[in-house]
């Protein structure tokens, strides 16, 4: 990620509502959430202002949105928000990895891959 990529990404998340909606999609895993369960999610956000913002996190390439039916889907854009990490510990430790330690222990989640039969 290049320096202008990341200052757009953070000038999107530095507003409380589009960093708890980026959350709540990163939470919602590559299947998203339709803009509806959004705002129901965010207190009942009102469509104009939820759109606002959507299209904030969109425009900045940190979510992306997909048709379903009637509805619109959005979902976090996991390579942007790795590249944003990266981007931001790109030369934290220069030869010393016990300075980023804590910093990657942060990163390290429950999470593990599904095994396939």
């Amino acid at each position: 990620m290049d320096e202008d990529k990341a200052l757009a990404a953070f000038a999107a998340l530095s507003q409380e509502t589009r960093m708890r909606t980026l959350r709540l999609l990163v939470q919602a895993g590559p299947e998203g959430m339709a803009a509806g369960a959004i705002g129901e999610a965010l207190g009942g956000a009102t469509t104009s202002r939820l759109s606002f913002h959507l299209t904030h996190l969109e425009h900045a390439g940190l979510i992306q949105s997909r048709r379903d039916g009637r509805f619109v889907i959005y979902s976090a854009v996991f390579p942007a928000l790795s590249g944003l990490i990266g981007f931001l510990m790109q030369d934290c430790c220069q030869g010393h990895p016990e300075i980023c330690a804590p910093a990657v222990a942060a990163l390290d989640c429950a999470c593990t891959p599904s095994q396939r039969a």
